[in-house]
């Protein structure tokens, strides 16, 4: 097969090929190196590859393999981690140029669980730094190109942005993002690719550097929702290192995979938020729902105890309270090399007292009790997933956010999967997001499943 065959087969096709011997571990990795070359001085969705580590880990995949000894159906399989997912002796950045040399002194739980399955990692993907910011931008360490527009730099969505890039783009069958307020459902909206913000505790954050620990969530960044479903499940269960996870049943989301959407009710978003997305958005969005419709949901009307943009302050406060004093040292040094769009962020957090977080907190736990009424009966919420498609670099406001409809899931503790629903004429990705109950991914999964079956926004591939 050539390069690019291989580059763009869903990851699945990939992991049944490799375990029938259709196609070698070597091989893939090979082919993924080779786009990485090619193409990322340009896409710079990468922090650091690990070409000679990949290629040793691929030999020894094939010879497993072939010897009868694989660890599972994902041996062979590559993969690619966002910067703050630690391995043991590999540079750590979080997105900083004040950490550029620094070195994970551990492996993240979740990267021990796909290296123990023989997933071989090709690298690390650029994010914004610490996480904080849902452009995609990085002032000192540079942001990745939006594959969808050769000729004009736009924003990747942020702040998985390299592993958004890495995954439309071909560089890389799957990758992991993680998720505060929308941070693996932005770049999959602006980069036209899948992915599933999951529920606090459904997958351990032990070794990925925090921003937020009551909201972070690591999540898979895929190209379509079965192969979502597949590293979701390779990823998800109890870790004594993160006590959350230990009161978490493991559920298996395949089986439920493709039961279809007959029956099920979905709430369209109050028309009141209509006015916040673009029309090119809202056609593709509206466009959903009639499909939706056709394979057999209800979708319905229901009466929210809240604004997007309400939950979206609450939800940022919790945020920079948080992430100040996780980061405070480095925020409070005028001399150290931050960009500055994220200290502007987190600086508010050092004002905020006791009691405005605790506020916050129990707003939360009183607003998902509410959210949980309003939505009785109902199975999902839909929503665009960003207001716009990919924004012009130089046209960002970073006195503004992107999140208006992703951040209402973090601060509910929602799950949600974002996947592409149509294009602008301008030939530019948009993304549908459906919010499930938290703990429901199978759910997210099953109605993205079943959208994705009747449709081909996800198949199309960047002029890369």
């Amino acid at each position: 097969m050539q390069t690019q065959d291989i580059a763009f087969l869903p990851a699945h096709e990939l992991v049944r090929r490799i375990a029938t011997k259709q196609l070698s571990p070597v091989e893939a990795v090979e082919s993924f190196l080779t786009r990485i070359a090619a193409q990322d001085s340009r896409l710079h969705a990468f922090v650091e590859v690990y070409a000679d580590d990949a290629r040793e880990a691929a030999r020894a995949a094939e010879l497993a393999i072939r010897s009868g000894h694989a660890a599972g159906p994902l041996h062979g399989v590559p993969i690619a981690l966002k910067d703050l997912i630690e391995l043991e002796g590999r540079t750590v950045t979080g997105g900083c140029k004040a950490w550029s040399a620094r070195k994970a002194q551990r492996t993240a739980t979740l990267a021990q669980r796909l290296i123990a399955q023989g997933m071989i990692v090709l690298g690390k993907t650029h994010t914004v730094e610490f996480a904080m910011g849902g452009w995609g931008t990085n002032t000192h360490l540079g942001t990745p190109w939006n594959p969808w527009d050769s000729e004009r730099a736009r924003t990747p969505g942020g702040s998985s942005s390299g592993s958004g890039v890495a995954v439309a783009a071909g560089l890389a069958p799957w990758a992991v993002g993680t998720d505060t307020g929308g941070s693996v459902r932005l770049p999959a909206s602006w980069c036209g690719i899948t992915s599933l913000k999951t529920t606090v505790g459904r997958i351990s954050t032990h070794g990925v550097l925090p921003l937020s620990p009551t909201l972070d969530t690591p999540g898979p960044m895929t190209r379509s929702i079965e192969d979502a479903a597949l590293l979701y499940t390779a990823m998800q269960g109890p870790d004594a290192l993160d006590p959350r996870t230990l009161r978490v049943p493991y559920t298996d989301p395949l089986p439920h995979l493709k039961r279809g959407v007959r029956g099920l009710r979905l709430a369209r978003m109050p028309a009141s938020e209509r006015q916040f997305a673009g029309a090119e958005v809202l056609e593709a969005y509206d466009r959903s729902l009639e499909e939706l419709q056709r394979l057999g949901a209800e979708v319905v009307d229901v009466q929210l105890p809240f604004a997007f943009a309400d939950i979206a302050a609450w939800n940022l406060r919790i945020m920079a309270a948080e992430s100040y004093v996780i980061l405070r040292e480095l925020i409070d040094d005028d001399a150290a090399p931050l960009d500055p769009h994220v200290r502007a962020r987190i600086v508010p957090g050092r004002d905020l007292s006791a009691r405005d977080y605790i506020e916050a907190l129990n707003n939360r736990e009183k607003l998902k009790v509410a959210y949980a009424k309003a939505m009785e009966g109902v199975d999902a919420m839909l929503t665009p997933t960003t207001m716009t498609t990919a924004v012009p670099v130089d046209e960002v406001d970073q006195t503004k956010a992107p999140a208006h409809y992703t951040r209402f899931a973090n601060y509910l503790d929602l799950t949600a999967v974002a996947l592409p629903n149509g294009f602008s004429p301008a030939g530019l990705p948009t993304s549908l997001q459906i919010a499930c109950r938290g703990f429901d991914e199978a759910m997210a999964l099953r109605i993205g499943w079943a959208y994705q079956q009747a449709t081909e926004w996800h198949l199309r591939r960047p002029p890369v």
